[in-house]
């Protein structure tokens, strides 16, 4: 079994909290998020098609969607019947070209085509809430942020970095648990862990080298 970088128990939370994302630098060094994106206006593309999607396959339909749509300008201009081919492989394909066409036509009309790098004004726009408001702050822009999905939400409270029910609660809690400069790293390290280690429906609690500081490692 991989063994952890040091097996001494941590005195405090605080020193557990240190540990935990101390491995998780050790494991996944180098964080980049796996949406292949050029642009602000693709990444928030992207990251809208991502719900109940998985990253490869966004990253199948997106070459097609940005070659026919490639600024806001031109998506704003479409009906969202037009655009629903281009996304129909990533599901739940009509609500999402309807959201896509009209956040553009709100970065059009509000931000003179831009995606603008503010939570308020992104989560204003139609189908953005806080965690796609995250992606696009913390990868287009480099700014500190957390965002909060499925994987995000399930790891951080079985490892104990958060005691939360909600991804809002659970986005308050880490923000106040992890040094601000970790904010984005931490995010994708999180991911990452849940992808490989600790998966939603059978985790490998017997390879993971963050057993030892766990609070809900099952051997």
């Amino acid at each position: 079994m991989p063994q952890p970088l040091a097996s001494s128990a941590p005195d405090t939370r605080g020193d557990r909290i240190q540990m935990i994302l101390a491995e998780l630098a050790r494991l996944y060094p180098n964080p980049r998020p796996e949406l292949a994106f050029g642009s602000p206006y693709e990444l928030l593309t992207a990251t809208m098609l991502a719900a109940q999607c998985t990253d490869k396959q966004v990253n199948r339909v997106t070459p097609a969607l940005f070659a026919a749509f490639p600024t806001p300008f031109v998506m704003a201009a479409q009906d969202p019947a037009v655009v629903e081919p281009y996304i129909h492989a990533c599901g739940f394909y009509r609500a999402k070209a309807r959201n896509i066409v009209l956040t553009c036509r709100a970065l059009v009309e509000r931000h003179g085509g831009s995606v603008p790098s503010d939570m308020d004004a992104l989560t204003a726009l139609p189908g953005v809430g806080r965690k796609t408001a995250n992606v696009v702050l913390a990868n287009a822009f480099g700014l500190d942020a957390i965002a909060v999905d499925t994987h995000v939400l399930r790891v951080s409270n079985l490892l104990g970095l958060a005691h939360a029910k909600t991804p809002d609660q659970t986005e308050r809690q880490l923000m106040a648990a992890i040094p601000q400069p970790l904010w984005s790293d931490a995010h994708h390290w999180l991911i990452f862990h849940g992808r490989r280690v600790c998966r939603a429906l059978r985790p490998c609690c017997d390879r993971c080298t963050l057993s030892a500081w766990c609070e809900s490692c099952r051997i």
